[in-house]
């Protein structure tokens, strides 16, 4: 078994100060693959008041130093592609393919361009033409509260901490305590980057006692949080208290139009993407839209492709969907799964238990509802599993009436080849992304939502700016 008791703090790994250790259960086997302890308020102290004193040099550091580091810590990252794939396989049940393609991959996406973009960045400049003797200076945030969740742990670890050490800001990383081993690799890499001791800590625990002991802290000014809705309420009321700055990447219960114009392939992309990474994404389409003219068809085809999309082995190659993290979100979604049929949705593929031969690990069907509404729980709550309910449609006036008929505002997905279409639908959906045709969403395009998807914005740009401060001098000659 892997032991990472220890946290990193001030440049150097330092055991607790009260031992209270947990076990990381590997998902695909219900058995533990490592140990961790969880940190308590005199853990968090010494690591944010080790950032508060590296704040008051990095803080003023140059952009060049700290590109310099950062592209050190880029190299450094690709050499480990193998150690983080193999970390995301364990912690949470990742398949090979995927974590080492999306789930690593978009770890050094992020950073690859975030560098890019702190080499354009401008930290002083003119306020205008118009205003030649006002000037605007970037100034970073300083120490920053970073917590981030296990559905994709590199990806919002990187989305956070090198956006963070971009702009100066200093840090302490609380990782999930269900798959922390991914994000103590990018400890590692820190230190061997010989990023200055204390500008980054990482000290893992719960939510309920090292997260809230964090969020807390005096001394913390700004708190980035990724995680569920609910917390993000509690984070925000810490916050509150004393006016930390704050950025919430929360939930979602994406709506995928599918207009009867759709492409060919557009109702199986859908699945996919509801299914992929075992419906374990915040911006997953899992209320599929259709449009009544093809809706039966629309039906058939789901039944053929749900019944038979793979669910295997995360260390096994191929493409297919491993296990959800844990026992309680795998009781989670089986409950759900029963109130939909409780609620006369009709199951076409897929319900509860787990798929045929796969007796160990948290193994979730690939389930599709049909003739959902939208009042039903499975239509409006977040279940976080392959689980994906269809709902018909008459007119694009209903679809956008629907898809707007939810607590969240992530990502809506439009389907249909009139680009007129696409151009008023796209204005009307209250979510701050929208992904036409499966074009994606590049990786620098502002990632967050609207309503109780979260405050503020993830990568490129807007990412960096997250982190910022902007202030105004008059006079400036």
């Amino acid at each position: 078994m892997i032991e990472k008791k220890n946290f990193y703090i001030n440049g150097s790994w330092v055991s607790p100060k009260n031992q209270k250790d947990i076990l990381v259960i590997n998902p695909a086997t219900e058995k533990s693959c490592a140990v961790i302890s969880l940190g308590g308020k005199e853990d968090i102290n010494d690591a944010v008041l080790a950032a508060k004193e590296a704040f008051k040099t990095w803080g003023y550091s140059s952009k060049q130093e700290r590109i310099d580091l950062l592209e050190n810590f880029y190299v450094l990252y690709k050499k480990r592609w193998n150690d983080i794939t193999e970390a995301i396989i364990q912690e949470m049940g990742a398949p090979k393919d995927f974590a080492s393609k999306l789930q690593t991959g978009t770890g050094a996406s992020h950073t690859k361009s975030f560098i890019r973009y702190l080499k354009e960045f401008e930290f002083e400049k003119p306020l205008g033409e118009h205003a030649k003797n006002q000037r605007l200076i970037y100034e970073p945030k300083g120490v920053c509260a970073l917590i981030t969740p296990w559905n994709w742990p590199i990806n919002q670890v990187t989305l956070k901490v090198i956006p963070a050490l971009a702009s100066g800001c200093t840090m302490i990383l609380k990782p999930s305590e269900l798959a922390p081993l991914s994000a103590m690799i990018i400890a590692e890499l820190i230190d061997e980057a010989k990023f200055p001791k204390g500008v980054f800590n990482l000290v893992n625990g719960d939510g309920a006692t090292t997260g809230d002991a964090l969020t807390s802290h005096p001394d913390v000014n700004m708190i980035s949080f990724t995680g569920s809705t609910r917390a993000g309420a509690l984070i925000s009321q810490n916050a509150a208290k004393d006016f930390k700055r704050l950025s919430l990447e929360l939930g979602g219960k994406g709506a995928n139009i599918i207009f009867k114009d759709a492409d060919s392939e557009a109702i199986e992309r859908g699945a996919f993407r509801c299914f992929r990474n075992s419906g374990q994404s915040c911006n997953a389409p899992t209320r599929m839209l259709v449009e009544k003219t093809i809706y039966d068809d629309a039906i058939v085809r789901l039944k053929k492709y749900a019944s038979e999309f793979k669910v295997d082995d995360p260390n096994k190659e191929g493409e297919h969907i491993g296990p959800v993290i844990s026992e309680v979100q795998f009781d989670k979604i089986q409950g759900l799964i029963q109130k939909g049929i409780d609620e006369g949705a009709k199951l076409i593929a897929g319900g509860t238990g787990k798929p045929e031969g796969l007796k160990d690990g948290y193994y979730v069907k690939p389930t599709v509802f049909a003739d959902v509404n939208n009042d039903m729980e499975i239509a409006r709550t977040e279940i976080f599993g392959p689980v994906l309910s269809v709902i018909p449609f008459e007119t694009e006036e209903e679809a956008i009436q629907i898809a707007n008929d939810t607590d969240y505002g992530l990502t809506n997905y439009i389907q249909t080849q009139d680009n007129d279409k696409v151009q008023r639908v796209a204005r009307k959906l209250r979510s701050g992304m929208v992904d036409v045709n499966g074009a994606g969403i590049a990786v620098d395009a502002p990632f967050g939502g609207f309503k109780h998807s979260g405050i503020g914005r993830e990568a490129g740009k807007e990412g960096l700016l997250e982190f910022l401060e902007v202030k105004s001098v008059g006079g400036w000659n």
